[in-house]
């Protein structure tokens, strides 16, 4: 289903692709954090993640970013994305609602140095589905139109300022890719 507040693909990715991007974790992972009260965490988040900026990954993904982001109307101002999360989720792991921002100037990166971060702010997130061998862990988002299942290799684009989440996984390990992608502030 495409709408104006999401883009979905279905069953998108190649199994070899998903596989390819799990492995990148290999005896990575870092326990998640989460930017507000990290006395809470468990509260918010249970996960665990690993950062990737590998070229052939942003190659993957650009064009369905930009894809979404025409065909879907938004039209943003995309200049850059951060670094790529690859999200494992165990039994009991879950993210409760949250925004992954909203795209004002009161949320813009502050790193001189670099001119792809530096002054922008998030405006798309996508997140990939790179298995389907657990159950639960369902990401929804907070809209008036129900995301379709998801399934390995599906793939959903977004406006950050959208409330989504990831219920909690009650049977076997959930991954997924997660990206944010830059452009000048709304306001």
């Amino acid at each position: 289903m495409k709408t104006s507040e999401y883009w979905f693909w279905e069953k998108e990715l190649p199994h070899k692709t998903c596989k390819k991007l799990i492995e990148l974790g290999k005896g990575k992972w870092k326990q998640a954090t989460v930017d507000s009260d990290k006395k809470k965490l468990d509260k918010i988040r249970k996960s665990e993640v690993i950062w990737v900026n590998e070229q052939w990954v942003y190659d993957l993904i650009w064009e369905y970013m930009s894809s979404a982001n025409k065909q879907a109307g938004w039209n943003y101002n995309i200049v850059a994305a951060e670094s790529c999360q690859i999200t494992r989720y165990t039994k009991k792991g879950f993210y409760t609602w949250h925004k992954d921002g909203t795209g004002s100037h009161k949320e813009v990166h502050s790193m001189p140095g670099n001119e792809f971060l530096d002054g922008n702010t998030r405006k798309l997130s996508m997140s990939i589905l790179l298995n389907s061998d657990f159950e639960e862990g369902n990401f929804e988002i907070f809209s008036d139109y129900t995301v379709p299942k998801f399934e390995k290799g599906s793939i959903i684009v977004f406006p950050s300022f959208i409330p989504h989440r990831v219920t909690p996984v009650t049977k076997g390990v959930r991954y997924s890719l997660v990206t944010w992608f830059l452009g000048p502030p709304f306001i």
